[in-house]
C-alpha cells in the first residue's frame, strides 16, 4: 500500500499544479483588480483625471481591470472633469459588459446610478428610466444593492416619473426611497448616513419646486428639516453643514409659498433664511436669488448676483456655458434691466453675447469629442481583444500539456488500484448515497432558511420604522411576526396636517400571507396621497384585492383619517378588532358599524364613521395576536385584562403603551412560541 501512497500524493500534486494554472490566474486577477481599483481611487481623490485615464488604460490592457471597470472608471474621469458625453458614452459602454460576479453586480449598480443622474440633469426623463427601472429589478432578483443604491436609484427615477406627469408613481418611488435612506442611516453608527438622506430629500424637494408642484414640496421640505434636526443630534455632526442645509431648507420653503401666494409667510422664510451663515457667503447671495426673482425683489437679487463670478471661481465653473448662460446670466440681466439699473443691464447683456459665442463653440467641441471617444473606444477594445486571444491561446497549450500529463497519471492509479477498488466499492457507494442524501437534505433546509430570512427582510422593510417627529403628534407601532414571515400590517402617511393610518391582519400565516399583506400595504399607500376618505379606501382595496383571489384571502383591517388641526377622526372598520380609545373614566373598545373583511366579496361599499375631536385621548390599534396570545396551558391573554393595562396608561406616551403591551404579552406566553403574529398602534393627537 506504500506504493499507492505515493501515487495518490504525485496525483494530488499534478491536480493542484492544473487548479493553480487554470483557477490561479483569476485569484491573481482579483487580487490584481482590488490593487489597481484602489490605485483608481486614490488618483480620483487627488483628481488627476488624465493620469487616472491612462492608468486605466494600461490596467485593462494588462488584464488586472475588467471590460466593465475599465469602462466605469473612464466614466468617471470624464464626468469629474464635466465632459458629460464622453461619459454618458462609457457608462453605456460599462453596463453593456457581462455581469459575472458580485462584485460586477455592485459596479454596475455604481454604473447605472451615475449614468441616471447624468441624463436626469439633461432632461432625458425617459432615458433615465430606462436606465434605472431595470438596474433596481436586478438588484431584488439578484439581492446584490446597498441601500443608498436603491435609495439615489429610485430618487431618481421618482423626478423622472415628476417630470414626466406620473404623478402618483413619483410619489411611491420618493416614499420606498426615503425607507431605504432610514435603512441606511439606522446601520451607520456615523452621520454619514443621514447626509445622504438630506441630499436626497432635498433633490425630491427640488423637483417638486421645479414641477410647480408647490404644495408637495412642502411636504418633503419639512420631511428634510426633520432629518436635520435628527443629524445635529450625532456626535460628529459638523455645524457648517447643518447651517448650509438650514440655510437651503428656508430657501426653498419660500419659494414654494411664494408659489402658493403666500407672501407673508414666504417672506418670513426668507428672513429666517438670513439668520444663517450659508447666507452672507457667495453661494449663498447667489442661491437667495431663487425666491427674489419669484418675488420680484429685483434690487436685492441684482446685489446679490455680484458675487457670481466669485461662485464660479470657487466651484470651478465657466460661465461660457449653454447651461450657465440659463440659470445665472440671463436671470442677472433681468435682475437689472427690471430694477431700474440700465447700465449693469447693458454689462451682463453684451457679456451674454461674448460668452454665448464660446457657448456654442464648446458645444460643438463636445459633439466631437464624443464622436473621437467611441473610436478611441473601439480601437482600445480591438487591441484589448487582441491581447486576451493570444493570452487564451498560451492559457490553452499549457492546460492541453498539463491535462496529457494528469491523465497518464490516472491511468496508472486506476490500474493499481483496481484491485483493492473492488473490496471497498460496496461500502464506498453506500456511504456515497447516505452524505449526498444528508447533503441535498441540508442544502434544501438552508435554502428554505435563507429566503424565509431575506423574505422577512423585505416584509419588515414595508413598514415604517421610523415615526415622525411633530408637535402635537406621539405615534408608536410595532410588529413580530409569529414565524418568519406573517400576515400583519401597519402603515401610516402624513400628508400636510392629515395623517393616515392603518393596522390589518391577514388571514393565514407564513409566505401567502406576507405576500397578501404586501399587496394590501401598497394600496393602502397609493390610496391615502389620493386623500380618499377611509371607507373609500376599503372599497377601493377590496375591489383590487377580491379579483382573481381564488384561495379566499381575506385582511381584517381599520383603517383611519385624523386632521390634526382639529382633532376629528374619519375611520373604517372592515371586520378588525374594536381599537381602544381612552375617556376621562378610563376608557374603552370603540363600538363601530359593522363591516365585512376586504377581499372576499366584490362590490361591496364599505361604511365609515366619524368622531368630532379626539385630542387629548389614547387610541390602541392592535390584532388579535395580542388579546389571543396564549401560554403554555393554552390560557388566552384575553380582552378583559388587556382594558385593564390600558385603563392605567392614558397619559402615557404611544412607545411606553406599545413597549408595557409587548411585554404583558411576553410574561402571559411563559415561554410559549407565539401562536399569531402581534402587532400594536399607540397614538393621541395633542
Amino acid at each position: 500500500m506504500q506504493g499507492l501512497s505515493w501515487l495518490h500524493k504525485a496525483l494530488t500534486g499534478f491536480v493542484l499544479v492544473l487548479m493553480i494554472v487554470s483557477c490561479g490566474l483569476r485569484k491573481g486577477h482579483s487580487l490584481k483588480a482590488g490593487h489597481a481599483d484602489s490605485v483608481l481611487f486614490d488618483l480620483g481623490v487627488a483628481m488627476k483625471y488624465e493620469k487616472m485615464l491612462a492608468l486605466t488604460d494600461s490596467f485593462e490592457f494588462e488584464g488586472d481591470l475588467s471590460a466593465l471597470d475599465a469602462n466605469r472608471w473612464r466614466g468617471v474621469a470624464y464626468y469629474h472633469q464635466e465632459q458629460s458625453s464622453q461619459a454618458e458614452v462609457y457608462f453605456r459602454k460599462a453596463l453593456e459588459c457581462p455581469v459575472k460576479s458580485e462584485a460586477d453586480q455592485m459596479t454596475y449598480n455604481k454604473v447605472a446610478r451615475r449614468l441616471s443622474e447624468l441624463l436626469l440633469v439633461k432632461g432625458d426623463f425617459e432615458g433615465a428610466l430606462r436606465i434605472t427601472i431595470p438596474a433596481v429589478k436586478k438588484m431584488r432578483e439578484t439581492g446584490i444593492g446597498s441601500d443608498i443604491d436603491y435609495a439615489i436609484m429610485l430618487n431618481n427615477i421618482g423626478c423622472c416619473q415628476l417630470n414626466l406627469g406620473r404623478d402618483a408613481e413619483a410619489n411611491e418611488s420618493f416614499v420606498e426611497a426615503r425607507e431605504h435612506y432610514a435603512n441606511r442611516w439606522n446601520t451607520d453608527s456615523t452621520s454619514r448616513g443621514l447626509q445622504e438622506a438630506i441630499i436626497g430629500t432635498v433633490n425630491t424637494s427640488m423637483a417638486y419646486i421645479n414641477t410647480r408642484r408647490y404644495g408637495e414640496a412642502i411636504y418633503w421640505i419639512d420631511r428634510t428639516e426633520m432629518l436635520l434636526d435628527k443629524y445635529r443630534e450625532y456626535p460628529d455632526a459638523l455645524y457648517a453643514y447643518f447651517d448650509e442645509y438650514q440655510g437651503k431648507i428656508e430657501i426653498m420653503r419660500a419659494v414654494a409659498l411664494q408659489g402658493l401666494k403666500r407672501e407673508e409667510d414666504a417672506a418670513t422664510s426668507y428672513q429666517a433664511y438670513l439668520e444663517t451663515d450659508y447666507s452672507k457667503t457667495p453661494n449663498g447671495h447667489v442661491n437667495a436669488n431663487d425666491y427674489l426673482m419669484a418675488a420680484q425683489r429685483y434690487q436685492e437679487a441684482a446685489d446679490n448676483y455680484k458675487y457670481l463670478d466669485q461662485v464660479f471661481h470657487n466651484m470651478g465653473m465657466t460661465a461660457s456655458t449653454l447651461d450657465n448662460i440659463q440659470l445665472y446670466l440671463l436671470p442677472k440681466y433681468h435682475s437689472n434691466a427690471k430694477s431700474g439699473r440700465a447700465d449693469s443691464a447693458r454689462v451682463s447683456g453684451q457679456r451674454i453675447l461674448g460668452v454665448l459665442d464660446d457657448a456654442i463653440v464648446g458645444q460643438k467641441n463636445s459633439a466631437t469629442a464624443e464622436l473621437a471617444t467611441i473610436y478611441d473606444t473601439q480601437g482600445k477594445e480591438t487591441e484589448i481583444a487582441r491581447q486576451q486571444a493570444e493570452m487564451s491561446k498560451l492559457r490553452f497549450w499549457w492546460t492541453a500539456i498539463l491535462l496529457v500529463v494528469v491523465f497518464v497519471f490516472f491511468v496508472v492509479y486506476t490500474l493499481f488500484k483496481r484491485k483493492s477498488t473492488h473490496r471497498l466499492a460496496a461500502a464506498h457507494e453506500q456511504l456515497k448515497q447516505a452524505y449526498d442524501q444528508l447533503e441535498e437534505a441540508t442544502a434544501h433546509r438552508e435554502r428554505i432558511e435563507s429566503e424565509l430570512r431575506i423574505a422577512r427582510d423585505i416584509q419588515m422593510s414595508m413598514v415604517p420604522n421610523i415615526f415622525p417627529v411633530r408637535e402635537g403628534l406621539d405615534i408608536h407601532a410595532l410588529m413580530e411576526p409569529a414565524k418568519e414571515v406573517g400576515g400583519d400590517l401597519y402603515g401610516y402617511l402624513l400628508l400636510g396636517d392629515d395623517l393616515y393610518f392603518c393596522l390589518g391582519d391577514v388571514s393565514g400565516k407564513g409566505v401567502p400571507a406576507s405576500l397578501f399583506m404586501a399587496q394590501a400595504t401598497r394600496l393602502f399607500r397609493t390610496l391615502a396621497t389620493q386623500h380618499m376618505m377611509p371607507a373609500e379606501i376599503a372599497t377601493r382595496m377590496n375591489s383590487a384585492l377580491s379579483e382573481g383571489n381564488d384561495q379566499g384571502m381575506f385582511v381584517t383591517m381599520f383603517i383611519g383619517l385624523i386632521n390634526l388641526k382639529d382633532g376629528s377622526m374619519n375611520y373604517c372598520n372592515a371586520g378588525h378588532n374594536p381599537p381602544f380609545i381612552g375617556d376621562e373614566q378610563g376608557g374603552s373598545f370603540l363600538e363601530m358599524l359593522p363591516n365585512a373583511p376586504i377581499g372576499l366579496w366584490p362590490d361591496l361599499e364599505f361604511s365609515g364613521e366619524q368622531m368630532d375631536d379626539i385630542r387629548g385621548r389614547l387610541l390602541v390599534v392592535y390584532t388579535d395576536g395580542l388579546n389571543e396570545a396564549e401560554n403554555p396551558m393554552q390560557d388566552q391573554f384575553g380582552e378583559e385584562k388587556l382594558l385593564e393595562i390600558l385603563k392605567t396608561m392614558n397619559h402615557a406616551k404611544a412607545k411606553e403603551v406599545v413597549e408595557s403591551l409587548r411585554k404583558a404579552v411576553q410574561q402571559h406566553r411563559n415561554g410559549a412560541e407565539p401562536n399569531d403574529d402581534l402587532t400594536i398602534m399607540s397614538l393621541r393627537v395633542g
